[in-house]
This record gives C-alpha cells, structure tokens and sequence, in this order.
C-alpha cells in the first residue's frame, strides 16, 4: 500500500508559507539546494529542476503523484499551470474549474476520500506538497512526515496544520542537520 507523506518546509514559530504564500524568506544556501536536488528530485518543480542540476525529463523516484491546495497551487505572481509535470498532479479545491484547469486534476470532494482511493492503487508514494488547511483535513491519512525546518520566524502565515485539534503522535526516525541551521527531520507515525 502507498504511504501519504507530508513534505514540507516550516519556520520555528510553526508556519509553511506567509500570509500571502510567500516562502522566499527561508534561507536556502548551495549545500541545501545540492543536497535537496539529489534527495528529493521529485519534489522540485519541473520548471526549475535544471536550474538546480536536476535534469528536467528524471521520472519520479520517491512520489509518483503530488496533492496540493488551492493556495499551494496558484501562488499569486509566480502561477505555473502544471508544476510536477513529472507526477499526476491533484489539486484540492472547490472553487477552481477543471476545464481552466487541464494539466492538473482537480477535485473539489472529500480529500481522506481521494487519499485512501489513491493509496489502494499500484505506484509510488503520495506527496502532500500542501497546504495548511488541506494537511488539518488530512491528519488521519499522514503516514510519514518530513518536516524541513528552517531557523526562521515568521510571525504569521499559512500554519503546518490548519482547523483542526486531532493530536496525532509522530516518531522521529531521522534528522540532517546543515551547517545554515536548517535541519530536515523524519516522522513516522507512531
């Protein structure tokens, strides 16, 4: 059976993104960039995967099928229609439109639904690339996360989880630390 992982990156005061989506303010020094492109290849987006020494037409390695929200999938200013061309692209959303739409499938149902549907079929692991609110609804479904924290503060912005209060015990099973501070930290569910 497929595992649902939450690979994400998160600041120390708990947030993945600022109000507006931005991420730019992580610090991503060249030995993070390097070590990132060669250990998750799937999850750099197809349109920047040669700018980072990836060669753009790799298959999927790790995940074969990316799910993400709404916020996550049109970041105002920098939109791009299918950014894991590499993988089967699921965008959660009851507000866009699938014909708008056509390099990514959209689905505006019960995202457990879709995630138990996808984790019964043959393939690869799924990425939960995110956001927020679709990882609070997804809580029951994580079966590993990867939690890449940067040493950061935020101060507002898109939380890890969002809506909910359903605590959940992880166990850490792994952890690389960089020299910038960032540390990238493995969680199986307990």
């Amino acid at each position: 059976m497929r595992n649902l992982v939450y690979y994400i990156g998160v600041s120390l005061d708990g947030y993945i993104a600022g109000p507006r989506g931005e991420v730019d303010f992580y610090p991503t020094p060249a030995d993070y960039v390097a070590w990132m492109s060669e250990e998750f290849a799937d999850a750099m987006p197809t349109h920047i995967r040669a700018h980072v020494g990836v060669d753009p037409d790799l298959p999927a390695q790790r995940w074969d099928t990316v799910l993400m929200g709404r916020g996550t999938y049109i970041v105002p200013g920098e939109h791009v229609e299918s950014p894991f061309s590499h993988m089967k692209q699921y965008v959660v959303s009851s507000s866009l439109d699938q014909a708008d739409h056509p390099a990514v499938e959209v689905f505006a149902g019960d995202p457990v639904e879709l995630v138990r549907e996808l984790k019964r079929q043959d393939g690869k692991d799924i990425w939960l690339c995110g956001g927020g609110n679709l990882a609070g609804q997804l809580i029951g479904e994580i079966d590993t996360m990867i939690l890449k924290s940067y040493p950061v503060i935020a101060g507002a912005g898109v939380p890890v989880f969002g809506g909910v209060f359903q605590p959940t015990q992880f166990t850490p099973v792994r952890r690389k630390e960089f020299d910038s501070g960032t540390q990238v930290t493995w969680f199986e569910r307990a």
